[in-house]
This record gives structure tokens, sequence and C-alpha cells, in this order.
């Protein structure tokens, strides 16, 4: 791994998104360049019916790249080849200080969970997944829990823990 990866997990509606937005906000505040790999558990789309790159894409395209002055997108269709493996999608992160993640859970680097009252389930996933560092939490800090503990809108000090986790520095 050439760049540092920290992650952001939690079950669906735990506001993994709200905070990721959050830290990405915070870490371009304190000058550092953000890269974001973002897991979809189903299909998705981010092309639609009558664009030129979906016509393109429909006729048999296995990679359509827009480009413009402002920004390049790359579609590639897998087919029926499997997902791509997480550490074959980090060349696709570009020049960055960091890459943050939303899912991956399964994959072994470091990322704090989130815990909040509506989300999917109450259940930790600490304890089922490799990495996890640090708890995210609307809830008060349980006395068992040995990872640090988070409000999950203390953006600041979470940006804080990550930084000096990775160590990182901008000059």
């Amino acid at each position: 791994m050439t760049r540092p990866i920290f992650g952001v997990i939690g079950w669906k509606n735990s506001g993994k998104t709200t905070l990721m937005a959050n830290l990405i906000r915070e870490f371009t505040n304190r000058g550092f360049a953000i890269s974001v790999i973002k897991h979809a558990h189903e299909k998705f789309e981010i092309d639609h019916p009558g664009r030129d790159s979906f016509k393109m894409r429909e006729a048999g395209a296995r990679q359509v790249m827009l480009s413009s002055p402002r920004r390049f997108a790359l579609m590639r269709e897998l087919g029926d080849a499997p997902e791509m493996a997480f550490e074959d999608l980090w060349p696709y992160a570009g020049t960055c200080d960091l890459i943050l993640v939303e899912g991956y859970k399964r994959e072994v680097f470091p990322k704090i969970e989130i815990r909040r009252e509506g989300a999917g389930s109450r259940e930790p996933l600490s304890a089922e997944f490799p990495g996890v560092v640090a708890i995210a939490s609307d809830r008060p800090q349980d006395e068992r829990e040995s990872l640090p503990t988070f409000p999950i809108d203390d953006t600041g000090r979470i940006v804080d823990f990550i930084t000096e986790l990775l160590g990182l520095s901008r000059l």
C-alpha cells in the first residue's frame, strides 16, 4: 500500500456517508488531498439512458472514459467477471495524501466503526471485522469498550486521531 488508507464502516443507516463527507471537508480544510473509494453492495448506475456514454456502454464498450476541462470519469463494465479486488482499485485513487474508504469492512486497513441510534443493527462490528481502531457514536461510551470512542459529530477530534494514527503531516 503506497498511500495511507482509512475507512468508515457501520450498519445501514448509521451515518457512514455523513461522517465521510465531514471527514473529507475537515481534511481538505487542513490542506490534505483526499480520494474516496466507496463500496456499493448492489448494481448501481452513474450513467443514465439517453446519454452518449450510456449508449456506448449499451452498444458493448467495456470501458468508457468521459473527459472535460473540469473532470473525467471512467466506467468499466465487468460483465460476468468478479468484482475488482480492493487493492486493484488503489491506482484509480490518483494523486492524494489519503484514501478514505466507505465500506469494505472485511478488508484489512484501519477503520472507524459508527454506532448510532436508528442504524440497521446495534450489534458491534469491531469484534468480527479486522482493522477497527476506533468508534464514532451518538451513544454514551460503553465502559467495556477498549477502543477510543468519539462523539459522532466531533469531526475535528476524529481527524486528529486519524492524522496521528497514520502519521500524516502537511508542510
